[in-house]
């Protein structure tokens, strides 16, 4: 007779295989067409929101696994809170200004000073318009839940309206000004950069070391005297006007040779070392304050170079006095203004000397370093050069140097009201605690804000010039283009002339015959994407100010964190977030940066192509992502790895549901104690995953997850629960107690599960029996409760201390398997015997089904035979099960052939197979 006919083997179509690639796009066109993100809305409407504030990406190229990253991490929160009762809107965005844009269209041949300003700006709205549909289609592809068809950009027109009016509210208060300052400057961007533009590499400069003659020493120093500076870029001396002394430090005259040089007295040892000088001798010692208006001749120009005195001039290197060039550095420029000095810069936009410096005109400045060694070796004013490395700034987008350089800009001035930034930064919550220091370090030294760019693909600075020169910048003229720009766009700035810009009639004490003419600089793209408290959460429905989480890479503490912060602190006195969330970056397998040319980046697209978009989403889950992520090929294996353990475990469950209705449900507490432990296992895993969710913490949700799926679960309770599941019979109570156990925990596991990998979570949700009476979308559902268990903590302190026993009994049947004494765990016979601590089992029943064995002997502790295994608070012996092995259940029992109607099964096997299968036709 073929008796596996009747067991309740599991039957299930959902399938062992994720197939991911192929099922997921298909999914997703089906949220489409159901509208799940309006739905996830409408499920929570009057509910509290939640609003995670998404920062804009930049529109140009294929997204990277930083960018899936950070989307993924953005909609497990987002999914998550839309799962505990907030309405969440979230409206994607996009920054689409700036100079990459301008530089991918050089790249496709188009020459922008061919063409008028406004043509070239329709030419960078198109791409970047592609580029943002581009985008939107691979991060859709992650399965990131939004607003998708309405995002942000800044080059919408509304925004752009929101961006002047903040400007105008912040220059209303006196925070906008112009003025001439150094500032950092990119030859290759031909535009002042602010410092959130700047990064920092190690490069090869020139090292000099340079007299200057005296002229007129006032008394304190002679003609036949020279004064020694020390400096890193040659290139600056034709733009030497000064030398700095500070007042505080001593200088001498050092006689070497038939030369007489004025150095600083605590450095004279170590430039005698440096320079080479023989047997130098000190002739006199005098107070730096003495120098004051000195008089020097410049090395190769027939004009003076003063000493002025600085705080900026140290003893850390070079010769305590310091080359000042106003117009290419900002001690310079400070110490030069306090001085009356000319504000002297001999270089263009492109980085190319002027006709200010005679001699080097035309020179890219990098080129005119070896000229200038030349000239000043021509004039015996050199002592010495050489070269070292160091770090320099360097314009993070085209990864070429920059120079301090002098013009004029708009600059916000943050010094104006930095106590108020500096206040709101410690009414934010901060995620990594450390990002308040971080951001009250970036802030609390900071002046200036330069916010103007020489450059076309941006948004116009809103300011008009009368005659007299002077800017125009007033309620009615800020409110005016605010409308214009919201009904035309800003393109029609540099398209109509500045009178039609202007409201009608305006007249201006500036320009009493009614010309004005308008600025051609555009705002820092920080500006734009800065602004977006205003210009998307006070005018989306549905959205407010302060939103409730920012997050993004740590490098936005300096970026988008920093301008938001700053214009908004301007605008409304507080900060624009309630929280602010910072990750770290992505490297590869061996924590190295990535890179293309290493061959050692991991493409997003590529992964979903192999693996499917639940993996990506699964591996952001398992990393620490406040710190820097690893991935590669290896690690992503690693993942997909967990997905299937997570994958089987869930076939397991659905299978063994497949006659499972919610009318066979048992209670909790009518449940066998096994049941109700799994219970309790269940709450303490629900509840570990809602306080990761809660706390940000998905590393958490994920380890709970593995160790739920791999020990509570596969390891333990399904181990076991087979016999009950496949060989009782299929209305008894200890089998609907286990498909209770087995349903409240897939529906429990897939809602935990929703937020990280919805795909798969919605392929499971159709398999469990019943879920079309709560939801279609287990992602419209709410996350899972805790559900009360009766003596939980006695229930949990019994089996904590049965799994003890169940461990050392698997330890002596895999001795007794290696021993060959047994196959199988079931042809096994175990003797117990008790201490004191574990004679509760005497009274525990099935033992035999906790411990997968025949049969079970509890025998007191006080005659161990000497074979059997001893252990801190029991000792095992194992023996062959006495009987016959049941064809049905599998276990070895003396009563298997005393049924004559089938004699190959054991009783409790016979009985039930005569009483549920009576009309089945075995044979």
């Amino acid at each position: 007779m073929d008796y596996k006919k009747t067991l309740l083997m599991p039957k299930t179509d959902f399938k062992m295989r994720g197939s991911l690639p192929n099922k997921e796009p298909h999914m997703q066109e089906q949220w489409d067409q159901d509208h799940i993100y309006e739905q996830s809305l409408k499920a929570n409407e009057g509910k509290p929101t939640f609003i995670l504030h998404d920062g804009p990406p930049y529109a140009n190229g294929n997204i990277h696994i930083g960018h899936a990253e950070n989307k993924v991490l953005k909609d497990i929160i987002n999914r998550f809170k839309s799962m505990s009762g907030y309405q969440v809107p979230y409206v994607p965005g996009w920054d689409t200004h700036g100079l990459p844009i301008e530089q991918q269209l050089a790249k496709q041949g188009i020459d922008r000073k061919k063409m008028s300003v406004a043509d070239l700006r329709e030419k960078c709205k198109e791409y970047a318009l592609g580029q943002v549909e581009h985008q939107k289609k691979q991060f859709k592809r992650l399965g990131v839940r939004g607003d998708w068809d309405h995002p942000y950009l800044t080059l919408h027109k509304e925004y752009e309206a929101e961006q002047i009016e903040v400007f105008g509210e912040m220059a209303k208060k006196g925070y906008i000004y112009k003025d001439k300052k150094t500032v950092y400057w990119s030859p290759s961007s031909e535009s002042a950069l602010a410092e959130a533009e700047i990064e920092y590499k190690d490069v090869k400069s020139y090292s000099i070391y340079v007299a200057f003659h005296v002229t007129d020493g006032k008394d304190v120093l002679n003609p036949d005297e020279e004064v020694v500076i020390w400096t890193t870029t040659p290139w600056t001396m034709p733009a030497n006007l000064a030398i700095a002394v500070n007042s505080k430090f001593d200088y001498s005259v050092v006689q070497v040779g038939d030369r007489k040089f004025v150095v600083a007295a605590d450095l004279v040892e170590s430039l005698t070392k440096t320079l080479g000088w023989e047997d130098p001798q000190v002739l006199r010692t005098f107070n730096g304050k003495s120098l004051e208006h000195v008089v020097c001749r410049h090395p190769f120009y027939n004009r003076p170079s003063v000493v002025i005195l600085g705080d900026h001039v140290t003893l850390d290197a070079g010769t305590g006095c310091v080359h000042t060039a106003p117009g290419f550095g900002a001690d310079d420029f400070y110490v030069g203004k306090k001085y009356g000095l000319d504000i002297l810069c001999p270089v263009d936009d492109r980085g190319c000397m002027t006709d200010e410096a005679p001699g080097f005109e035309g020179l890219f400045y990098e080129k005119a370093n070896e000229p200038v060694i030349k000239k000043l070796e021509e004039e015996h004013a050199l002592l010495k050069a050489g070269t070292f490395t160091h770090s320099y700034p360097h314009d993070w987008r085209t990864k070429k140097p920059v120079i301090w350089r002098a013009t004029k800009q708009w600059f916000a001035s943050i010094k104006a009201f930095r106590d108020d930034i500096l206040n709101a930064i410690h009414e934010v919550r901060w995620i990594p605690s450390w990002g308040d220091v971080r951001m009250t370090n970036m802030i609390k030294d900071r002046e200036d804000w330069c916010i103007s760019r020489q450059r076309a693909w941006g948004v116009p600075i809103p300011v008009f010039y009368g005659e007299d020169g002077e800017p125009i910048i007033t309620d009615e003229t800020i409110q005016h283009v605010a409308d214009l720009f919201r009904k035309h766009g800003s393109n029609i700035w540099f398209q109509w002339e500045a009178k039609e810009l202007l409201p009608e009639g305006f007249t201006s004490e500036h320009s009493p015959n009614g010309v004005f003419r308008k600025e051609t600089d555009i705002m820092d793209v920080w500006f734009d994407s800065g602004s977006s408290h205003q210009g998307v959460l006070t005018t989306r429905e549905g959205l407010r100010r302060p939103a409730d989480l920012y997050l993004e890479g740590s490098d936005q503490y300096r970026g988008w964190f920093n301008s938001s912060l700053a214009t908004s602190v301007a605008v409304t006195g507080h900060a624009p977030y309630k929280q602010v969330l910072s990750h770290g970056f992505t490297l590869d397998g061996k924590g190295l940066k990535m890179s293309k040319s290493v061959g050692n980046v991991i493409d997003p697209m590529k992964v979903m192509q192999q693996y499917g978009a639940d993996i990506i989403r699964l591996w952001v889950a398992s990393v620490d992502y406040q710190a820097d992520a690893r991935v590669s090929n290896e690690i992503l294996g690693q993942v997909a790895e967990v997905y299937r353990k997570i994958r089987n475990t869930v076939r397991f469950m659905l299978g063994n549901l497949n006659d499972f209705t919610l009318d066979n449900a048992v209670p909790t507490e009518n449940m066998p104690e096994l049941e109700q432990y799994m219970m309790v296992k269940l709450n303490q895993f629900i509840d570990t995953c809602l306080n990761g969710y809660n706390d940000y913490q998905f590393l958490n949700v994920y380890k709970a997850l593995q160790n739920y799926c791999s020990l509570d679960l596969s390891a333990f309770y399904m181990d076991i629960a087979k016999d009950a599941l496949y060989v009782q019979p299929k209305d008894s109570l200890v089998r609907r107690s286990a498909q209770t156990v087995l349903y409240k925990t897939v529906i429990a596991l897939t809602k935990i599960l929703s937020p990280i990998i919805p795909h798969t979570a919605e392929e499971i949700w159709q398999h469990i029996p019943g879920t079309e009476q709560i939801s279609t979308y287990v992602q419209l559902t709410d996350m899972p409760e805790l559900e009360q268990v009766s003596d939980s903590e006695q229930i949990e302190k019994k089996w904590a201390a049965l799994i003890t026993v169940r461990d050392d009994v698997l330890k002596s049947l895999e001795k007794a398997r290696d021993a060959k004494l047994i196959g199988k765990s079931l042809e096994a016979s175990v003797t117990l015997y008790v201490t004191a601590e574990t004679a509760f089992l005497k009274n525990t029943q099935d033992l035999d089904k906790l411990l997968i064995v025949s049969q079970v002997t509890v025998a007191e502790g006080n005659d161990v035979p000497e074979a059997a295994d001893q252990y801190t608070n029991i000792a095992v012996a194992v023996a062959q099960a006495e009987g016959e092995k049941c064809e049905r259940c599998w276990a070895v029992l003396p009563s298997v052939g005393e049924d004559t109607e089938h004699p190959k099964l054991c009783a409790h096997c016979a009985e039930t197979v005569r009483h549920d299968y009576a009309d089945m036709q075995l044979d």
